[in-house]
C-alpha cells in the first residue's frame, strides 16, 4: 500500500510552536520508516521548502539549508519517493479539473491530485479538507 502526505504535515512536523507539532513528527517518522511507500510529489516539497522558510507564516522560520536538509533527509530513505509529472499527468490533470472545477488555491491541490492517480497512489495523508472536494482518492487526517 502506498500513499502520500501533504505539506501541511510536514510544515506541522517542522514547525515547534505548532501544538500538532509532535504527532506530526511522529508521522513524519513513521513514514519514513516505511514499509509502504511514501511519495513526496515536487509540488508538495516545493510548497513546504516555500512556507518552512517564511517569516510571515513561522514564529521561527527554517533556514534555506535547514528546509533542504530536511528534505533530503526523506529522500534519502527507501521508503520515501519523489515521482514528477509523466506522460499521463495532462489527462490525469484534465480529468480532476473537470470532476472538481479547481480554482484559486485550489489548482495546486488537483495538481497534487493528479499526480496521485497518474502514480496509482490513492490515499493523502492531509490535515486540509479541501482535498475531500476530489473524487478517486482517500483523505485521512494524522491528526484525527
Amino acid at each position: 500500500m502506498s500513499y502520500t502526505v501533504d505539506a501541511n504535515v510536514l510544515l506541522y512536523a517542522s514547525d515547534e510552536a505548532s501544538p500538532l507539532h509532535a504527532r506530526a513528527r511522529e508521522f513524519v517518522a513513521r513514514m519514513a520508516g516505511g514499509p509502504e511507500i511514501a511519495y513526496l510529489f515536487w509540488p508538495t516539497i516545493v510548497a513546504y521548502l516555500r512556507i518552512s522558510t517564511h517569516l510571515a507564516v513561522f514564529a521561527r522560520p527554517l533556514s534555506a539549508a535547514e528546509a533542504l536538509d530536511n528534505i533530503d533527509q526523506l529522500l534519502a530513505r527507501p521508503y520515501v519517493q519523489s515521482p514528477g509529472e509523466g506522460d499521463r499527468f495532462w489527462t490525469r490533470f484534465r480529468e480532476v479539473a473537470q470532476d472538481a472545477a479547481p480554482t484559486g488555491n485550489l489548482v495546486a491541490d488537483a495538481h497534487i491530485v493528479a499526480l496521485m492517480l497518474e502514480s496509482d497512489v490513492r490515499t493523502i495523508w492531509t490535515h486540509d479538507r479541501d482535498f475531500r472536494r476530489f473524487s478517486g482518492i482517500e483523505v485521512r487526517d494524522p491528526f484525527d
